[in-house]
C-alpha cells in the first residue's frame, strides 16, 4: 500500500532510472539521480537532529529544488517552500510561525539566509549535501514510522488579518489529488509537462509529483518567456512539451503580448488552467490556434489540495462564454450551503463547500483559524465530517455541473443594489482592445473603479458595458495601466489597486 510520495519515487526511480525526470534551461536530472540526491539531502537533515519541525526551503526555480523538497520528506519532516524575493518582514513572520530551526538552501540564497540570523549549523546547502553518501538504514528507520496522514508540505497564503496562513497538506491528500488530476488529464509516461508557476506556489505540486506517479517528465520553463514570449513556443517545441497546467493570468498575458504571432506549440495537446475566471475571448484564441488540444477549467482553494472541480471544455467558446467550474474530482465532495447553513436546492446560489480526504490538515501553528475554517458539516449530525467553506458562491445545475458566481467578499452593496465585481470585469473584458481588467470598490465614496490594460479607450469600454449591465454597475472611474499588479502567486494584488484609488 502506498502511503507516501516516497513510495512513488522508489517505484519510478527503478522503472525509469535513466529517464529524465526534471529539466530546466541549463540542467536535467534522471529519476535515479533524483532519488539519490533526495536521500543525500534527507540524510544530511537527519544528521542535524531528530526533530519533526518543518524545514524551510529557500531555493531557485530549478531541478535541485525538487530534490530538496523530497530530501526533507526523506528526513521524516515536511517542507515549507519560500521565495527569498518576498518582503523580509513577511518571511520573518512565516519563519516565526514555523519555528524553523533548520533551513535548506542553495548557494544562490545562502547569503540571504545567513542575513536572516541563521548560522551554518542550522543550514543545509543543497549543492554540498548531494555529494555525501546517505545513511540508507537511518532513512529506512524514519520511514518505518510514517503514515499517510503525515504532513508533506506547508504553503503560505495571504491572511485577512495580515498574518500569512500556512496551509498544511498531508501525503494522502496530495496523492488523492495527483491521482485524480492524472485521470482527467490522461497523463502518462509519454507526457512532458511544462512548468509555469513558482515552485513555492500550490499550482507547482502537479509538475512536481505527476512525474513520480506516472514516469512523465517536467520541464521548468524560464520565467522570461512569460513576459517576453518571442521564444516561448520555440523552447516548448524543442523540449516537446505535451501538457501544461497554467494560471489563467499566464495564458491571458501571453495572448495580450501576441504570443501566437511567434508560432505555435506543436506538441501541446493538454491544457489545464485555474486561479481565476478565464475570459472567453482569450480561450477562444487558444482554441483557434490549437484546435486539437484538450482544454480543462479547474477550480479550488489551497485548503482542498490545489483544486476540487474540473470542466472539460468540449464546446467552441465565444467572446461572451463564461465557463462552469464543473464536476468534483475523484475523492472530493463538493456541495453548497446557504447563509444559515442549510442545503441549497438545484439552481439556487450558495457557498461552495468541500469535504473528503483531500482537505488540508489545517493552518500550521494556528489552531484558532483552523477551528474556524475547518468545521463539522452542518448537514451531518451522525459522525465527524470536516468541511471547508471556500467563501465562493456557486450554483449547481440539474446536470450536476457547478457554476462559479463570484466570491462572497466580492459581492458589494452599491447604491442599494447587490453587485458582483466579477460580473463587472467580465463585461469590461468583452471590449475589443481590452487585455486584462480588475474592478475594486471604494465603499466610502461609493465608487466602482475599473483598471485595465490594452488599447481600448474609456469611452469604448463604457459603451460596451452598457450593452450588458445596468447603469449603476458601470464603473464611474476607469484607469488604464501598463500591467495589472499581481502577487507572487500570480493573483491580482487588490491591495495595490485600492492604493491607486486614493
Amino acid at each position: 500500500m502506498e502511503i507516501s510520495v516516497l513510495d512513488w519515487l522508489e517505484v519510478s526511480s527503478k522503472k525509469y532510472a535513466n529517464k529524465v525526470a526534471f529539466s530546466d534551461e541549463n540542467d536535467s536530472i534522471t529519476f535515479g539521480r533524483l532519488r539519490r540526491y533526495a536521500q543525500s539531502i534527507g540524510g544530511a537533515i537527519a544528521d542535524k537532529d531528530g526533530g519533526k519541525s518543518p524545514v524551510a526551503v529557500f531555493s531557485g526555480r530549478n531541478i535541485m529544488t525538487v530534490a530538496a523538497f523530497l530530501g526533507v520528506v526523506y528526513s521524516g519532516r515536511c517542507y515549507a517552500p519560500l521565495d527569498s524575493k518576498l518582503p523580509v518582514t513577511r518571511i520573518r513572520q512565516i519563519l516565526e510561525t514555523l519555528s524553523a530551526s533548520l533551513i535548506v538552501t542553495d548557494r544562490e540564497n545562502l547569503d540571504f539566509v545567513l542575513n536572516l540570523g541563521y548560522d551554518e549549523n542550522s543550514i543545509i546547502v543543497i549543492e554540498d549535501a548531494v555529494s555525501s553518501e546517505p545513511d540508507i538504514e537511518k532513512l529506512s528507520s524514519v520511514r518505518r514510522f510514517a503514515t499517510e496522514d503525515d504532513p508533506l508540505y506547508i504553503i503560505f497564503t495571504s491572511g485577512s488579518t495580515g498574518k500569512p496562513k500556512g496551509v498544511m497538506t498531508s501525503h494522502r491528500s496530495l496523492m488523492c489529488y495527483i491521482d485524480a488530476y492524472m485521470r482527467v488529464m490522461k497523463i502518462s509516461e509519454n507526457d512532458v509537462l511544462g512548468n509555469q508557476s513558482p515552485l513555492d506556489y500550490i499550482a507547482a505540486v502537479r509538475d512536481i509529483y505527476l512525474p513520480l506517479l506516472t514516469g512523465c517528465s517536467t520541464v521548468i520553463i524560464p520565467k522570461v518567456y512569460f513576459s517576453s514570449p518571442a521564444g516561448l513556443f520555440d523552447f516548448m517545441n524543442e523540449r516537446k512539451i505535451t501538457s501544461v497546467g497554467w494560471s489563467v493570468s499566464g495564458l491571458t498575458v501571453l495572448t495580450a503580448l501576441g504570443v501566437f504571432k511567434h508560432g505555435k506549440p506543436q506538441y501541446l495537446k493538454k491544457i489545464c488552467f485555474s486561479g481565476s475566471v478565464m475570459p472567453g475571448k482569450c480561450l477562444k484564441e487558444w482554441q483557434e490556434n490549437l484546435p486539437d488540444a484538450m482544454f480543462v477549467n479547474q477550480y479550488g482553494p489551497t485548503e482542498a489540495t490545489a483544486s476540487c472541480t474540473y470542466y472539460i471544455v468540449n464546446e467552441k467558446v465565444s467572446d461572451d462564454t463564461v465557463l462552469p467550474i464543473g464536476l468534483p474530482y475523484r475523492n472530493y465532495r463538493v456541495f453548497l450551503l446557504s447563509e444559515d447553513n442549510k442545503a441549497v436546492p438545484v439552481g439556487g446560489e450558495g457557498e461552495i463547500c468541500v469535504s473528503g480526504p483531500i482537505l488540508a490538515l489545517g493552518y500550521y501553528n494556528d489552531p484558532e483559524r483552523t477551528a474556524a475554517s475547518f468545521i463539522q458539516n452542518p448537514l451531518n449530525h451522525s459522525y465527524r465530517e470536516l468541511i471547508y467553506k471556500t467563501g465562493d458562491i456557486g450554483v449547481m445545475r440539474p446536470d450536476g455541473i457547478l457554476e462559479f458566481h463570484g466570491r462572497k467578499d466580492r459581492q458589494i452593496k452599491h447604491l442599494g443594489h447587490r453587485v458582483e465585481l466579477d460580473e463587472v470585469e467580465l463585461a469590461a473584458g468583452r471590449t475589443k482592445g481590452v487585455g486584462e481588467c480588475a474592478a475594486v470598490y471604494d465603499s466610502e465614496k461609493e465608487i466602482i473603479w475599473l483598471f485595465y490594460t490594452g488599447e481600448a479607450s474609456v469611452k469604448e469600454i463604457a459603451i460596451q458595458m452598457r450593452k450588458d449591465l445596468p447603469g449603476f454597475m458601470i464603473p464611474r472611474k476607469m484607469k488604464k495601466l501598463e500591467a495589472i499588479p499581481r502577487l507572487p502567486n500570480g493573483k491580482i494584488d487588490n491591495g495595490a489597486l485600492k492604493n491607486l484609488t486614493e
